[in-house]
């Protein structure tokens, strides 16, 4: 048996054992912070206009990859803008779509088009399916409801004939809800557009709609304001 000396001593031993603070190692594995993973954005697709090429989105894109984005998350769709929206373009734009999303395993794809290839890109989430697939879409100076300047070569061009006003794939596009399903919509548009006309053409009902001030019609692709707002609001 222990004397009462013994006792004291096994007792004390036993507090100081306790006071003692846990190895690190010891600690529960909830307690330890969890590894930092850096979320992929959802990629963009952006859709040039009439006459023009992939190269025009040079300055957005750069501004993009400032922010964060890799070029991985950034797609420029090239295309012959002298084919119809309806009948062959929106759907090469639908596939061109799927191609990003199984090579990103993205669900959806932010859309970004200028002029002509508002209309495009429009089709393809009304009628495409992209309501879908597309999580924010953006105009730039797009003739969404029809500009008078494409009667200029509509005699010959059927995709000037898809921008007149009151064409069908205007007065489509206009049917019913001009920004259908959950996508997010946004047009920036100038007040001194020599392209589109009228000027108030291209806001739509439903859509964040965003004067620029007095830009010429290509000039919205290299704005530093212009495209501080799309930026914005690609990451709302």
């Amino acid at each position: 048996m222990l004397t009462p000396r013994q006792k004291l001593l096994a007792l004390l031993t036993l507090c100081l054992t306790l006071l003692v603070p846990l190895p690190a190692h010891a600690a529960a594995a909830s307690d330890a912070p969890s590894p930092v993973r850096s979320t992929p954005r959802v990629p963009v697709v952006f859709v040039h206009g009439y006459n023009a090429d992939p190269g025009v989105w040079g300055a957005l894109r750069e501004d993009l990859r400032a922010d964060g984005y890799t070029d991985a998350e950034l797609y420029s769709w090239g295309y012959d803008t002298h084919q119809s929206v309806n009948e062959v373009l929106s759907g090469r734009l639908a596939a061109y779509v799927d191609q990003v999303r199984r090579q990103t395993g993205a669900a959806r794809v932010d859309l970004v088009g200028h002029s002509f290839g508002s209309l495009v890109s429009r089709w393809y989430v009304k009628y495409g399916g992209g309501t879908g697939t597309v999580d924010h879409w953006v105009s730039l100076a797009g003739p969404n409801h029809g500009t008078s300047t494409a009667w200029a070569c509509a005699l010959w061009d059927q995709a000037c004939r898809d921008m007149t006003p009151g064409s069908y794939v205007v007065k489509s596009l206009a049917s019913g809800d001009e920004t259908p399903g959950a996508v997010k919509y946004a047009t920036f548009w100038s007040a001194c557009d020599e392209v589109v006309n009228p000027d108030d053409s291209v806001p739509l009902a439903g859509a964040l709609n965003t004067p620029v001030g007095c830009l010429k019609h290509n000039d919205l692709l290299g704005d530093d304001a212009t495209s501080a707002g799309v930026r914005a609001f690609l990451a709302s």
